[in-house]
């Protein structure tokens, strides 16, 4: 995302002048607070109130809660740059963050509130993201990231599709993995356009030679294949056919993610990471792939996917997005790499938790404490940044 140069006249907190201010910070707070509330549950040490059970609220929380946060905050900053037209701030963006806080507090609060009152109000956030995001790309005439919001849209219909699941069978299965597809498609189809360009602008000003290759052909077979291989994976996960296209879109992805050059990105860490973290993405497909063929149980393609790839992706965007527009230079501090560091090891340790029971007791723990270091680090360590307006600005 390049930066925003125009802003209306606004006296109000800083934390509301962009999208990413209030999402990127309360997210990665949520995300950071709701594993630490999510392992005494799996033992049995804590109970919410929530009519969906544990499991289901952990799943639904981090899919359809935290997630939807980061994307939000992504979309309401890089859509003025798509259109070219201001950024919404003030008390339309504190009214989308309150629907979306009312959202946590409704599902976990859902048993005594009702579910279809928890549902109403959780799929709003969605439903106002994607009118708000709709309305800019339109009235901007940028056609061609409607395709974005339709992925959005398909990301309520899973978190409808969850609720009305949960509600009736008592586990929600179809619904979740609706959520997954529609976040591993955005992260093939955004990470498709920035981390080449990233690429690209950091090697031709500091490491000449081979460049990512264009966006072509290729790329947009690869996102199609996958969307397949999803849209199967989601409705059976299992035999031979979801197996053959999960592997074949693992290989693809993977081709992919070579043709970037990311090799060559070992000096810039907020370069090298989007790299790291879309390396997830055939991870996940081949691990799905593996347990299609029932070799490996199918919780190791979901970690790989949502820990590693949405995990790790999500904090390489929330950084680099407040560093560069809170003015800052686009530098990963030693805390930032420490960040970076803490998701990737949760995301090996809960895949290794997933893979190696035997070890699960250790490497859960490591997982949450690691995922909870990153994210509530970034609170930490970019929380004044987006708290305070940008130098040279008025507050």
């Amino acid at each position: 995302m390049s930066q925003i140069h125009r802003l209306r006249a606004y006296s109000g907190p800083a934390l509301l002048t962009y999208g990413f201010r209030p999402f990127f910070l309360f997210g990665a707070i949520y995300a950071g607070l709701t594993v630490l509330v999510w392992l005494p549950m799996f033992y049995g040490e804590l109970e919410v109130a929530s009519a969906f059970a544990p499991v289901d609220w952990h799943v639904h929380e981090m899919l359809y809660g935290f997630l939807p946060a980061i994307v939000a905050g992504f979309l309401l900053t890089a859509i003025p740059n798509w259109t070219g037209r201001l950024p919404i701030q003030g008390t339309p963006l504190l009214v989308l963050f309150a629907v979306w806080l009312a959202g946590r507090v409704g599902v976990t609060l859902s048993a005594q509130i009702g579910w279809l009152a928890a549902a109403f109000i959780d799929a709003g956030f969605l439903v106002l993201l994607i009118a708000a995001a709709t309305r800019e790309i339109v009235v901007g005439k940028n056609w061609r990231n409607l395709r974005v919001i339709g992925l959005v849209t398909l990301l309520l219909a899973g978190n409808i599709a969850f609720h009305v699941e949960a509600h009736l069978r008592g586990h929600a299965e179809y619904g979740a993995r609706i959520g997954i597809a529609a976040i591993i498609l955005l992260l093939a189809l955004i990470g498709g356009r920035i981390i080449p360009s990233f690429t690209r602008n950091w090697l031709a000003r500091e490491n000449p030679g081979r460049l990512p290759a264009p966006f072509g052909r290729f790329d947009g077979a690869t996102i199609a294949l996958s969307a397949v291989a999803l849209a199967v994976w989601a409705a059976q996960p299992n035999g031979r056919l979801s197996a053959v296209l999960l592997l074949l879109a693992a290989v693809l992805n993977a081709v992919r993610l070579v043709r970037w050059a990311g090799d060559r990105t070992g000096r810039d860490r907020l370069v090298l990471i989007l790299h790291v973290g879309y390396a997830f993405v055939p991870l996940g497909f081949l691990l799905a792939g593996l347990a299609a063929l029932d070799m490996i149980v199918a919780s190791a393609a979901v970690h790989a996917w949502m820990a590693g790839a949405a995990g790790t992706l999500t904090l390489a965007v929330m950084t680099r997005a407040s560093l560069g527009h809170t003015g800052n230079a686009l530098i990963a501090s030693p805390a930032t790499q420490a960040i970076y560091a803490a998701v990737v090891i949760a995301a090996l340790a809960r895949i290794d938790s997933s893979l190696l029971p035997g070890w699960s007791e250790w490497t859960l723990h490591i997982a949450a404490f690691a995922w909870a270091a990153a994210f509530l680090g970034f609170a930490v360590v970019f929380g004044p940044l987006l708290v305070r307006p940008k130098p040279g600005t008025s507050p």
